[in-house]
């Protein structure tokens, strides 16, 4: 199968619906501490969600126009996993694996359900920083996610891309805002935190971007480069947490006919806190990259063209509640759906803690398709969700 097709196949929609439900990093917790003696520690920690959702599909074409309730896991997906750290001299030794889980591939797998490992790494650490080696998540728009306010929450589900219907996961703002920073094999280090300042560089296992033909065979001479530099201040009585981050690969082809494809994209943003307001501004402008994967999960075929989004935040919290406003946009110029289209997200939720350890979620997001006439890609879809959140 030619790898142009893919995108606008039925694998594009399986992929994005499978691969990111098991794949998004975890949010900030409590960690439940199982053993701490002779400078070792092990521990788990945990996350569950389920919600009650409610899609109302508008497309072209009026076969797909309808309204769908599901009973589905949000934008985080359900997880379990283990950390392990020992002090050995000078050096701190940790690992972490954990493992991920859908709630929603009955319809389609019976009882097998899919458990998948996307994290499997170990770490070495002193005063001279941090080296990882082992499977996470990427650097480049690492934190334009991590620091998503609705990352609790349930986000756009496109139809075009499978995800209403999907066994999968929700999309937050992923492609209406910033791509994923799916998880790979890498080597990484990270600085020592340096008066707010910490940066971390890493190479990472290159993937194909171009495409294989009858004669020829996409390879990458060098690794996948990526990076991210954080600085946290205080300004004015706020807590300022800033990033810049980017990757760069080249992928090439025995067939000299085949064009070589240079991926390279940077992503930026800044979140201020004061008091019970948090303001969050985040981008990325990138060039042969897929605006929904830094790793071009699927191996589409990609072109030298542009794509670039920006996702705009407010929360505010009030007692045991937050209450949070979003709206996001990323404009593609064809390496997504094989045409030129803009996606747009926006959205409103509000959270409530209970306690420590669960969370009630109420959401309502308003997702967009804007593509050339007669593509067949244009669609606005508008979803209630309401759920639960267990961590530990």
């Amino acid at each position: 199968m030619n790898k142009n097709n893919i995108a606008r196949s039925g694998f594009l929609p399986l992929a994005l619906a499978s691969a990111v439900a098991l794949t998004i990093a975890q949010p900030a917790m409590a960690e439940i501490v199982l053993y701490d003696q002779n400078d070792t520690t092990f521990s788990t920690d945990g996350y569950i969600n389920a919600f009650y959702v409610n899609s109302d599909v508008d497309r072209d074409g009026e076969q797909f126009d309808r309204r769908q309730s599901r009973v589905k896991m949000g934008f985080l997906p359900n997880w379990i996993g283990f950390n392990m750290g020992k002090q050995v001299g000078d050096l701190k030794l940790g690992g972490r694996s954990s493992f991920w889980v859908t709630i929603n591939d009955s319809e389609q797998n019976g009882t097998d359900t899919a458990i998948d490992v996307r994290q499997f790494y170990g770490t070495v650490a002193s005063d001279w920083g941090e080296v990882l080696v082992g499977k996470d998540f990427g650097l480049f728009a690492r934190s334009n996610i991590l620091l998503d306010e609705l990352l609790a929450g349930y986000g756009q589900v496109s139809d075009t891309l499978g995800l209403v219907d999907g066994g999968g996961v929700s999309f937050g703002n992923i492609g209406s805002g910033y791509p994923y920073p799916f998880p790979t094999s890498q080597i990484t280090y990270r600085s020592p935190v340096m008066d707010g300042l910490r940066i971390a560089v890493g190479i990472m296992d290159p993937v194909d971007t171009n495409d294989d033909s009858a004669t020829g065979k996409a390879y990458q001479e060098n690794p996948r480069f990526e990076s991210e530099i954080t600085y946290q201040f205080d300004l004015a009585g706020a807590q300022i947490y800033s990033w810049i981050n980017g990757g760069y690969q080249t992928s090439d082809n025995t067939d000299s006919t085949v064009d070589e494809v240079t991926s390279k994209g940077l992503g930026y943003g800044v979140q201020a806190k004061m008091g019970a307001v948090s303001l969050t501004a985040s981008g990325f402008q990138a060039k042969g990259i897929n605006p929904f994967f830094t790793n071009n999960a699927g191996e589409a075929t990609l072109r030298e063209v542009d794509s670039d989004g920006y996702l705009l935040q407010g929360s505010y919290r009030f007692g045991k509640n937050r209450v949070a406003l979003s709206y996001g946009k990323t404009k593609d110029d064809g390496n997504g759906l094989g045409v030129a289209a803009d996606y747009e997200t926006r959205g409103i939720a509000f959270f409530h803690d209970v306690n420590d350890n669960l969370k009630l979620v109420a959401e309502y997001n308003q997702f967009e398709i804007d593509a050339a006439e007669g593509s067949g890609l244009n669609e606005d879809t508008d979803t209630f969700a309401v759920g639960a959140v267990l961590s530990w």
